[in-house]
């Protein structure tokens, strides 16, 4: 419990920093939309290719643990995207509940736990858990979203403005060009090494600050908004892994596979959500909320989970 304590402590300390930046009026309100554009266009679109360009696809080829954390993801995506449609939510708005639900804090928890668990034998299917999540399901959300930010009614028209749209956009180019660069096989010279590594580390704890400012500006949380959060929260908490474990027992994903699958599903929801939300100028509460919450519920739930997998008694 010390262990998993102290993997999430640095979460709430950068969120606090914020939180306390803004209520001191140290960084004004205007920070959280200039921060969050430093994440997206620069910070995080460098974490993206240098994820790519590393990435040795004969290490990460586990189909049977690609197939339930990334079957899971989708149908947890999907079928919360269908559920605010039926709510009554726009579709962008929509999309981001979905990304909320089912995006997990693979990279900014999922090393450090992993590697408490299991050593550096941890690291590929974390790996593999991160592409998928911050590449292909990011990447998911964001056609949503666009799709949803349109309003060309015309079929054929709506396509290409998305399209358009999409090529233009550094959270589907910068992967993209790390899969074409990890292709051609050329090493990276020292100097872009160094600058990515520098440049996509700031992406995290840029976010965390960003959620702390938003938390604290004046706003009033509706009801019906706490409650829309603490949904999403559960269903990320509880749902996404209960669903990714029943799909690798399904799929007879080896044993080992099959806890790690589901303790990264049952990690929180990551800061990908609030970025797009803010980018696609969507309201934040709920996602602000969800993040929170879900880290905050995973005291709770991981430690339940890690007991119920047999893998507790490592976190003692």
């Amino acid at each position: 419990m010390l262990s998993l304590l102290s993997i999430v402590a640095p979460i709430f300390a950068l969120i606090l920093c914020g939180f306390l930046a803004r209520r001191w009026d140290s960084i004004g309100a205007a920070a959280v939309s200039e921060l969050n554009k430093f994440v997206v266009f620069l910070a995080l679109p460098a974490l993206l290719f240098d994820v790519m360009v590393h990435a040795s696809w004969h290490d990460l080829w586990q189909p049977g643990f690609l197939a339930a954390f990334g079957l899971a993801c989708g149908f947890v995506f999907y079928a919360t995207v269908g559920a605010a449609l039926a709510a009554g939510r726009k579709l962008a708005a929509a999309g981001i509940d979905g990304l909320l639900s089912s995006y997990a804090n693979t990279a900014f928890m999922g090393f450090p736990l992993f590697l408490t668990l299991y050593g550096r034998e941890g690291l590929v299917p974390v790996t593999i858990a991160s592409i998928l999540t911050v590449c292909v399901l990011f990447a998911s959300a964001i056609v949503v979203v666009e799709v949803g930010s349109q309003n060309e009614p015309h079929p054929l028209r709506l396509a290409r403005k998305v399209a358009f749209a999409l090529a233009r956009n550094p959270l589907i180019i910068a992967p993209t060009a790390g899969v074409l660069y990890n292709a051609v096989g050329l090493p990276l010279p020292l100097a872009l090494e160094t600058f990515l590594k520098l440049l996509g580390g700031a992406a995290s704890p840029a976010a965390l600050v960003v959620i702390g400012l938003f938390l604290a500006g004046p706003r009033a949380v509706t009801v019906k908004e706490a409650w829309s959060a603490a949904a999403l929260a559960t269903i990320k908490l509880l749902v996404h892994p209960a669903l990714t474990w029943g799909l690798a027992t399904l799929l007879a994903v080896p044993p080992r596979l099959t806890v790690m699958a589901t303790l990264l599903a049952a990690l929180p929801t990551g800061t990908g959500p609030f970025m797009l939300a803010e980018l696609y100028r969507q309201p934040a509460a709920i996602t602000s909320a969800v993040i929170l919450i879900s880290t905050l519920g995973s005291l709770i739930t991981l430690p339940i989970i890690l007991w119920l997998l047999g893998v507790s008694a490592v976190l003692g």
